[in-house]
């Protein structure tokens, strides 16, 4: 066959596939065999093709409730061919469907309010005429239409991203050197605009080192260099222009992420259209490969030289399987192409399961059979050639036809790390067979095994079920209780008031007749005998809820008469049934596990592991039909571990990760596309050597001219923009210096006024302390006279514990040894939180931290120097003495920066208290809004503090709960905003999440704990659940606009509010506030609600 002919037999199934497609999307028959009998019926008239299936749906049974969630999507389209084999199709409304509103200049407007099938064909088929005469006059389809409005919406929203507050923003930091790519770490991807889909596949691509290159060094043909022929080359010549550059800036750019817009306007330019949604991975992985293939294949048929044309493209993703089957009692054999193969989610629980029932269509039994005229049809599928990178396209959404949208399948779906796809080979189709036909005897049996078993753990007749073991032990421990003769009501008073609780006692029984004695409950006397009125309604006793039980009450029921022999009899058979019961449910146990082991090592041996496929990437979306984020788990075969690829960010992840994020069925994230590679062609990831001198090729050696010197012209601007941001910041760091350096000189001219300080002055380059002192304020009525009389109360205690009087100097040595030992024993003592000593004295804080005995020795001096201590002559020498032996302190004896770095560590610990308890008194009046940046910057202050040392900060764990419970309150409310359906209330919520809640999801998600998890899940949840709500267009739209925000996973943490500016507290106020607000938090439950 010749090329002509390959592409004219290749266009024509295009195009019959297409049809297929237009008229399963249109009419939802997923019959395949029904379809094509449409087609031939029609001739290939689509309108009549309709007509025919209308009238065959009309005679099928409306399907109920239970068949909305059931899949459209058709079986037959995973061996459709992909890229320039064939096109796939979305399951979504088509634009022109019945059910769109049409222009006021739409001639063609058909009634479909009514029940009139006829108007209903002649809509189906306009629809069908519209569509077809577009794609004649443009070239451009459906699909291509669909890819265009989202990249058109991307676009908008990246300009539209310019007018945004602060908060919705992927704001660039203007600090350069925050954008700088670290050595060796993969180069991220901006998000500009809903483009995460386009991130996410990208990297996956890039990381295939094999492509990387090809994309790399490829060039355009020289007969298209000055003027394309066609669309095609004119379309896809300048976006694999932009992808070179794109790549290129990847692998040598000096920024921790680069811009990928222009690549982005590219696909945008190349279709029309004006309308917007949620892109999809699997469309646009299908037409960006469409296109490369496009590109490559110019480039092979000019360097063919007569030969048959390579490319690449179709050589590193495309493989071919052999279809056999019986069609109407006729067997058929027949080869087709693949690219991305779509596997079904639903029903199955892992990716053999998914593939076992890809590979096998309808009634199979005559296949193997003799019987020529079998009426039964079905087919397998074998794969002839598997394509080095194999890529699994899970269908995970599905077009609910009863509901009108598309919807998310959370179902959870496992798959390997390492695929071997040796049983869906064409050459061991014999064995393969023998082994399912044993597979499904196997779980025949388990079936059976599975029954039997359930009827001894769920036994009962009625609704009601237990194990058979636990009813008969539960028999037994009745037989065994202890018996009663008496009705259960006999020994209750039933004349008591109604709504009492002291019921009368009934005359009390003879020994004989009473057997076990009944008293009273304890602290209740008998009431008054008296008739009781037939008015009054007949109170019961409850044991079970009453304050208090009678003590010989017994606690479960018993039988009334039992013999011993009786006893004996029964407690022997119930012993001997249990023991029977148990052993065999133990052997259906274990025959069920040795089946489920039989059939998981059914593959297991070498012969059948010969063909082994490694995960490469797992493309994961997480969010709803509509609206979500896309992110990527790559594996660096080289540092061997799993990487995420979020946008921007670019983290170490794990197995665990990825496993926890793409099963699905935990969150609302899932993977969506799993890319594998033959693990017997390293050449895929094998990094590129020098032909010369052997050395493995990095940075810009990888890249050809040109493209070096693209991206060495970025990196000089980046460069650049470096410089002149460090000229800026030293500029101004100058104009500081000299501005304290004057403000020092005044502040000099009025020291000998002020009382002095009991820290040291720091240095100019820290510039002004505006922080709450905590050793000294100005007012005598504060900390500072707060902290003089426990100054003078220890020289007081020293002096009085002298037998003799002694000098300034020894006095000052036993004063300080008597202030050290009580702050001691305050910092050793255990303390409920409200009673925390370190917010009394730096000391009791140094102590819990460790700190150095100079820095203690001198702080302790600095207290005793204080020249506020004026209360007799025995204190002003006592500060004389320490103010001297301050001054004669060499700087080698005391490091005064690590001296000044712990002092600032206490001030930043007052601060994250301070921080910390405004936020929680806002929290319990529920101010919420108020609450939120105190709870918020106490926790990231608190983290920085913990990071040196445990006792450096508070509780995280309780700071972590209030900042979560504070989020879910503010979500709770703005959703209840938005519930409300009113214009103001709506933008009020609307900005609540945008401009508090979700600026701090990050937060929540940087650090990874589960409670945090948990509670972003249930935020998104939330407002997820409106998606399948009946809500105001209006609504709808905004809600549409704010889930991507909501849904984006990325934990880079964007511009955010200003801390708020704290009041200044004395020690005595300080403690005494917190004690009070940690105090009233022990009073509630854990979970502060």
């Amino acid at each position: 066959m010749t090329v002509e002919q390959n592409v004219l037999q290749q266009h024509s199934q295009k195009h019959q596939q297409t049809l297929l497609n237009q008229l399963r999307e249109v009419t939802g028959t997923t019959d395949v065999q029904l379809l094509q009998q449409a087609l031939q019926v029609s001739n290939g008239d689509l309108a009549e093709a309709v007509a025919f299936l209308t009238e065959k749906n009309a005679k099928v049974p409306q399907q109920d409730e239970a068949t909305y969630y059931q899949t459209t999507q058709v079986g037959n389209d995973r061996y459709i061919s992909v890229g320039s084999q064939a096109d796939t199709s979305e399951y979504l409304p088509h634009p022109a469907l019945p059910g769109a509103v049409p222009s006021q200049g739409d001639t063609n407007v058909i009634d479909l309010t009514g029940d009139d099938k006829d108007d209903l064909q002649r809509a189906i088929a306009l629809s069908l005429e519209e569509s077809s005469r577009a794609f004649r006059e443009t070239g451009i389809t459906d699909e291509e239409q669909a890819i265009s409005r989202v990249l058109e919406a991307s676009i908008a929203e990246n300009k539209a991203s310019l007018k945004r507050t602060h908060t919705e923003v992927w704001s660039d930091s203007p600090n350069p050197h925050d954008r700088k790519r670290m050595e060796n770490c993969p180069v991220g991807l901006k998000n500009v605009g809903n483009t995460c889909w386009f991130s996410a596949v990208i990297q996956s691509l890039f990381n295939l080192l094999e492509f990387q290159r090809l994309v790399l060094h490829y060039s355009p043909p020289a007969r298209v260099q000055d003027l394309p022929r066609n669309q095609k080359e004119h379309r896809n010549l300048p976006f694999m222009q932009e992808l070179r550059n794109l790549f290129s800036l990847m692998v040598g750019s000096k920024r921790k992420y680069v811009d990928p817009s222009r690549a982005v306007e590219i696909l945008k330019d190349a279709f029309k259209s004006s309308e917007s949604q949620q892109q999809d991975v699997s469309e646009f992985t299908h037409k960006l490969l469409d296109w490369l293939e496009d590109a490559f294949q110019m480039k092979a048929e000019e360097d063919r030289e007569g030969e048959k044309p390579k490319n690449p493209m179709v050589e590193l993703f495309y493989g071919r399987f052999q279809a056999v089957g019986v069609l109407e009692g006729k067997k058929f054999e027949n080869t087709e192409m693949f690219g991305q193969y779509p596997l079904q989610v639903n029903g199955f629980k892992d990716l053999h399961e998914c593939l076992e029932a890809a590979m096998i269509e309808g009634e199979i039994e005559s296949l193997h059979s003799s019987a020529e005229n079998s009426a039964k049809s079905g087919q397998e599928h074998w794969f002839t050639e598997l394509p080095p990178v194999l890529t699994f396209e899970l269908s995970r959404f599905e077009f609910n036809q009863a509901l009108g949208r598309p919807e998310k399948i959370h179902n959870k779906l496992e798959f390997p790390s390492m695929l071997y796809m040796d049983r869906y080979m064409d050459r061991n189709r014999e064995i393969t067979r023998i082994k399912r036909e044993e597979i499904r005897r196997l779980k025949e049996q388990l079936t059976l095994l599975q029954q039997r078993l359930e009827r001894y753990l769920s036994y009962g007749s009625g609704p009601k079920r237990f194990p058979l073991a636990d009813v008969l032990q539960y028999a037994m421990e009745f037989a065994s209780s202890k018996p009663v003769c008496t009705s259960p009501l006999e020994d209750l008073d039933t004349s008591a008031p109604p709504g009492g609780t002291t019921g009368q006692l009934l005359p009390a029984l003879s020994t004989a007749e009473q057997g076990p004695s009944c008293t009273l409950p304890e602290g209740l006397s008998p009431a008054p005998t008296q008739a009781p009125s037939t008015q009054q309604r007949v109170p019961i006793h409850k044991p079970f809820t009453q304050s208090r039980l009678p003590p010989d009450l017994p606690m479960h029921p018993a039988p009334r008469h039992i013999t011993e022999e009786e006893l004996r009899v029964l407690e022997g058979c119930l012993h001997r049934w249990r023991s029977e019961v148990e052993n065999d449910t133990h052997d259906l146990q274990g025959s069920i596990s040795r089946i489920h082991r039989t059939i998981e090592l059914m593959y297991s041996d070498k012969s059948m592991m010969q063909v082994p496929f490694r995960l490469h990437a797992v493309l994961v979306h997480e969010g709803q039909a509509n609206a979500g984020h896309y992110w990527a788990y790559i594996y660096d075969p080289h540092q061997q571990r799993w990487m995420k690829y979020n946008d921007i960010s670019v983290t170490k992840s794990s197995w665990e990760e990825l496993v926890r994020d793409s099963f699905g069925g935990y969150r609302n994230a899932s993977a969506y596309c799993l890319m594998y590679i033959n693990d017997k062609k390293p050449f895929l990831i094998e990094e590129e050597f020098d032909k010369e001198t052997g050395q493995m090729l990095s940075g810009l050696d990888k890249l050809p001219s040109d493209l070096k010197a693209y991206v060495k012209e970025d990196n000089g601007l980046f460069d650049k923009e470096i410089e002149e941001w460090d000229t800026l910041q030293a500029r101004k760091a100058q104009q500081e210096k000299l501005a304290l350096a004057a403000a020092t000189a005044a502040a000099e001219t009025t020291t000998s006024h002020q009382p002095m300080s009991t820290e040291p002055s720091p240095p100019d380059s820290w510039g002004p302390q505006q922080d709450p002192e905590y050793m000294e304020q100005p007012s005598p009525t504060d900390d500072s006279k707060h902290l003089q009389e426990d100054t003078e109360r220890a020289i007081s205690k020293a002096a009085a514990e002298q037998q003799e009087e002694r000098s300034p100097e020894g006095l000052l040595t036993a004063a300080i040894k008597v202030e050290y030992t009580r702050l001691l024993r305050f910092a050793q003592e255990d303390t409920a939180p409200e009673n925390d000593y370190r917010l009394r004295h730096v000391i009791v804080y140094f102590i819990h931290n460790q700190a150095p005995k100079k820095i203690l020795e001198r702080t302790l001096l600095m207290q005793f120097a204080d020249r506020n201590l004026s209360f007799d002559e025995r204190c002003k020498s006592i500060m004389k003495v320490a103010r001297g032996k301050l001054d004669l302190v060499k700087p080698e004896e005391v490091n005064m920066e690590e001296y000044e770095m712990w002092h600032q560590d206490y001030r930043n610990f007052r601060e994250t208290t301070i921080f910390l308890m405004i936020g929680l008194e806002l929290f319990q009046k529920k101010c919420f809004v108020e609450a939120l940046m105190y709870l918020i910057y106490s926790y990231q202050y608190n983290r920085e503090l913990l990071v040196k040392g445990l006792y450096r900060g508070h509780n995280d764990e309780l700071i972590g709960h209030y900042r979560r419970e504070c989020l879910l309150k503010l979500n709770e409310n703005a959703a209840g905003m938005f519930e409300s359906g009113e214009e103001p209330e709506v933008c009020n919520g609307l900005s609540i999440m945008n401009e508090l809640v979700v600026p701090c999801i990050p937060l929540l998600l940087v650090h990874d704990t589960e409670k945090d998890l948990l509670a972003v899940e249930d935020m998104r949840n939330r407002w997820c659940s409106y998606l399948g709500q009946e809500m105001e267009p209006n609504l709808q739209e905004k809600l549409t606009d704010f889930l991507p925000k909501l849904l984006d996973c990325s934990t880079e943490i964007k511009s955010f509010h200003d801390p708020p500016k704290l009041p200044t507290y004395s020690t005595l106020e300080l403690v005494e506030r917190y004690g009070r607000v940690m105090a009233s938090l022990s009073r509630v439950p854990a979970d502060g609600r």
